[in-house]
């Protein structure tokens, strides 16, 4: 695959005269990193450069530790009006949340992305479907555009990259070299990694033993493909932070019996409207396994083949029969 061409995204940076970078709602580390990356090189050039997502409202606890977190303003402090305004690692406009607004009063908006279902909602649209993380993209339009990554930066795209590819364990051509060049620069990628996925604070443990115990197995959905679901209600997450609640879809997806996993997330602040994560992978044979991407995309999310999510509203019984209708019954 030819790789997409980054010189747009590299002329209308290099033209900005002040940047706001929007990432997405329930921010991981890919689009904080990815984020993060870009304002350290903004603010270098000694452009004006603010970061911020719309929620919820601090940044989880595992990415406090990102240099250059001082550039992260509240969302009720992101300008109105701005000459470019960046979309990172945000697959559609609502992933924006409360701070889809800021799109249509600024003059320019550029979206950078790797998501496959990203519908295009910049006037200019950087997206490479091959990349693995967004991280990765951002590196290479720093590379076209002459700007070094220091150890900073690379701090930054590091964390995206290790959290996009389950450390390491999704990776695409190039992933690993752009690990090695990353950790040149003298990052300690163990403790980046340990930091953002594996520390957990104990309150994680009941939560995760109540939640785990909802778990059902819907062996026949997905035209046999086998469904596995567990439930996250807001009283379950009083006590542990945002990360811990988004940890759960990676230990669900290993039950051997179904292809796809999804996770119900319930609102901490309103009852009955809930984020889904949704994930599958290729069959044991190699090849395309189901494509959650098309299933949370039809239910109004996006996100990749493998990978991807939604949110909605309503009972548990509603998400669930909409999900099965989705993915289709044998």
């Amino acid at each position: 695959m030819t790789p997409v061409d980054v010189t747009p995204a590299v002329e209308i940076l290099d033209a900005a005269k002040s940047v706001t970078i929007l990432c997405h709602v329930q921010p991981d580390a890919d689009t904080i990193g990815s984020g993060l990356a870009l304002a350290q090189v903004l603010r270098r050039r000694g452009v004006p450069v603010v970061v911020s997502f719309a929620e919820p409202a601090e940044l989880p606890v595992s990415m406090r530790s990102l240099p250059a977190t001082d550039l992260l303003v509240r969302a009720d402090q992101v300008p109105r009006e701005v000459d470019v305004l960046v979309s990172v690692d945000c697959g559609a406009a609502g992933r924006l949340g409360s701070l889809r607004d800021r799109l249509d009063s600024a003059a320019k908006t550029l979206v950078i992305d790797h998501h496959r279902s990203n519908t295009r909602f910049g006037q200019v649209n950087v997206v490479d479907e091959a990349a693995e993380s967004t991280a990765g993209v951002i590196a290479r339009i720093l590379d076209a555009w002459g700007e070094p990554i220091d150890r900073d930066i690379a701090h930054c795209l590091f964390a995206g990259l290790v959290t996009d590819t389950g450390s390491f364990k999704w990776t695409r051509p190039g992933s690993h070299t752009l690990a090695e060049r990353l950790l040149a620069t003298g990052i300690d990628g163990a403790a980046i990694t340990r930091t953002l996925m594996d520390t957990h604070p104990f309150a994680w443990l009941p939560m995760l033993s109540k939640v785990l115990g909802s778990a059902q197995l819907v062996p026949d959905a997905a035209h046999g493909a086998g469904l596995v679901y567990a439930v996250v209600r807001r009283e379950d997450t009083e006590s542990v932070r945002s990360e811990e609640v988004e940890s759960i879809i990676d230990l669900i997806r290993t039950t051997a019996e179904a292809q796809v996993a999804a996770v119900f997330k319930e609102s901490r602040s309103e009852a009955e409207h809930w984020t889904v994560s949704l994930r599958s992978h290729a069959n044991h044979d190699g090849t395309p396994g189901v494509d959650v991407a098309c299933v949370a995309t039809a239910l109004g999310g996006g996100g990749h083949r493998y990978a991807a999510g939604y949110s909605t509203t309503g009972t548990t019984t509603d998400l669930l029969t909409n999900l099965l209708r989705t993915l289709g019954s044998p």
